[in-house]
C-alpha cells in the first residue's frame, strides 16, 4: 500500500538557523588565521540579545562581536523593526580556552593517530531518488526555502517577506519506495504587516490580517512554486498536480519572528541539516565544531561513503554508520545498511568490511580527505550540510588589526564522486 513521508526545511533567517551561522562564522575565522584551532562555539540570540560561549584553543585573536554582527546582517535583519538586527544588538561573549583535559586526547606527537574529539556515533546517507542523492522531500523542502530567500532578496515580485521561513513536504511513495506524487506543501513566511487595519475594531483587524494572508498564498502558489519548478528536472516536475494541499502561513499573519518571535540556539536543526528524517541520526550538531569533533566531521564523511556507494551501483540506498571512543583514532566499527537494495550476493557485513579498506576513518585522514581544516563551514549552516554544491570560492576575512586574508576553498568536498572508481575496482563492478 503507498504511504506517505515528510520532510522541513527552515530558512537562513529562522532563530536556530541564525545561530548556526554566527558558530559557523567564528569557526571559520579561527580556521582561516589557524588551522590548527580547536573550538567548540555555541550561541544563543533572542529580542535584541546574542550570546557566545564555548571553548577555543587557538593562536589568533578575533573580534567576535563583529563578527556576530556581520553574519546577522548578512542574513538579512537589518532593521529595527524586526527587533533584532544586527547593528544594534547587544553581544556578550562568554568564550573561554579549551580544556586541558579534553585536549590531551585529542592532539597526539603523530598527527595520525589523532584521538576522536569525542565518543558517539555518525550516520551517512544516500538515495538514488535524486540527482543530489539526497531525499526528496528535504531535497524540495530545501529548495523552497531557497526560492524564498531569493524572491526576498530580489525585492521585485514579492517586496514584503522578512527573513524567517519554515517549509515542509509531503511525499506519496508506492509500495517499491517510487516518489509518486507530491501530497502536500507547507510554506510558513514571517512578513511585513503591508496591509493596516482601517480601525482598531475586531473586524477591521481580523479582515487586514485575511488580506494578508490571501495575498501571501497567491504569491507562494503563483509565484514561488512556478519558479521552483521551472529549475527541477522533468523526472520531479510530474510529482507537482493540482490536487496538493498547501498550507500558506496556516495559523494566520506572521509578522513577529525571528529571534523576536522565538529564541535559537546552535544545534536544534540536526534534522534539517542532514536527511529530514530518513537514514538515521547519531544526536550530535554540526555547527560551531572544528573538524577533530567527528560529530562533524565523521558525519561528512559518512555522507561521502554513502554517496559513492550508491552512484558506484553498490546499492540504490545505503545508511552508513561509524562510532568512536574520544581519545582514540581507529573507529570501534563501520556498519553499512543496504535496505536490501544491493544488486549481487553480498552481506552488508561483507560490504562494510571492503568499505573500511578503501576509506581510512581516522580523524586525521578525514580532515585531510575532505580538507577540512579549511574556513568552509559558514555556507553549511543553513539549507542543509548534505546534498550541496561542490565548488571553490574565494572568501575574505578581516584581522583586528583590520588587514584581510583572501583564500581559496573547496566548499562541500564530501559530495564529490571521487571514490567511485576506486568502489568499483574493489567491488569488481
Amino acid at each position: 500500500m503507498p504511504y506517505l513521508f515528510t520532510s522541513e526545511s527552515v530558512s537562513e533567517g529562522h532563530p536556530d538557523k541564525v545561530a548556526d551561522q554566527i558558530s559557523d562564522a567564528l569557526i571559520d575565522h579561527f580556521l582561516a588565521f589557524d588551522k590548527d584551532s580547536k573550538v567548540a562555539c555555541e550561541t544563543l540570540v533572542t529580542t535584541g540579545q546574542v550570546v557566545l560561549a564555548g571553548e577555543v584553543k587557538s593562536n589568533t585573536y578575533l573580534d567576535v562581536q563583529q563578527i556576530a554582527r556581520d553574519t546577522i546582517n548578512k542574513i538579512g535583519y537589518t532593521k529595527s523593526a524586526y527587533m533584532f538586527d544586527g547593528n544594534s544588538c547587544g553581544v556578550i561573549s562568554a568564550i573561554h580556552e579549551q580544556s586541558p583535559d579534553i585536549n590531551r586526547g585529542v592532539d597526539k606527537v603523530n598527527r595520525e593517530e589523532q584521538g576522536a574529539g569525542d565518543q558517539g556515533m555518525m550516520f551517512g546517507y544516500a538515495t538514488n531518488e535524486t540527482e543530489n542523492y539526497m531525499p526528496l522531500a528535504l531535497d524540495l523542502s530545501h529548495k523552497i526555502m531557497l526560492e524564498l530567500a531569493a524572491l526576498r532578496r530580489e525585492n521585485k515580485e514579492i517586496t514584503y517577506l522578512r527573513p524567517d521561513s519554515k517549509s515542509q513536504v509531503t511525499i506519496e511513495y508506492s509500495d517499491d519506495h517510487v516518489p509518486q506524487r507530491i501530497e502536500a506543501i507547507v510554506v510558513s513566511t514571517q512578513h511585513d504587516e503591508f496591509v493596516l487595519p482601517r480601525s482598531k475594531s475586531a473586524a477591521d483587524v481580523d479582515a487586514a490580517e485575511k488580506e494578508m494572508v490571501a495575498k501571501i498564498n497567491k504569491d507562494i502558489k503563483e509565484i514561488l512554486i512556478p519558479r521552483l519548478i521551472a529549475k527541477l528536472p522533468e523526472h520531479i516536475q510530474v510529482l507537482f498536480n493540482d490536487d496538493i494541499k498547501y498550507h500558506i502561513n496556516p495559523t494566520g499573519k506572521f509578522v513577529i519572528g525571528g529571534p523576536h518571535g522565538d529564541t535559537g540556539l546552535t544545534g536544534r536543526k540536526i534534522i534539517v541539516d542532514t536527511y529530514g528524517g530518513k537514514g538515521a541520526h547519531g544526536g550530535g550538531a554540526f555547527s560551531g565544531k572544528d573538524p577533530s569533533k567527528v560529530d562533524r566531521s565523521a558525519a561528512y564523511a559518512t555522507r561521502h561513503i554513502a554517496k559513492n556507494l550508491v552512484a558506484a551501483g553498490v546499492c540504490e540506498q545505503v545508511l552508513v554508520q561509524v562510532s568512536y571512543a574520544i581519545g582514540v583514532a581507529e573507529p570501534m566499527g563501520v556498519f553499512i545498511d543496504t535496505y536490501g537494495t544491493c544488486p549481487f550476493n553480498m552481506t552488508d557485513g561483507e560490504i562494510a568490511e571492503k568499505v573500511s579498506k578503501i576509506f581510512n576513518m581516522k580523524p586525521a585522514a578525514i580532515e585531510d580527505r575532505l580538507k577540512l581544516r579549511n574556513p568552509i563551514y559558514s555556507e553549511t549552516a543553513a539549507y542543509g550540510h548534505m546534498g550541496r554544491k561542490n565548488e571553490v570560492v574565494k572568501k575574505t576575512f578581516s584581522q583586528v588589526n583590520g588587514e584581510d586574508l583572501t583564500v581559496d576553498v573547496e566548499l562541500f568536498t564530501w559530495e564529490k564522486l571521487d571514490y567511485v572508481d576506486k568502489i568499483k575496482a574493489e567491488f569488481g563492478l
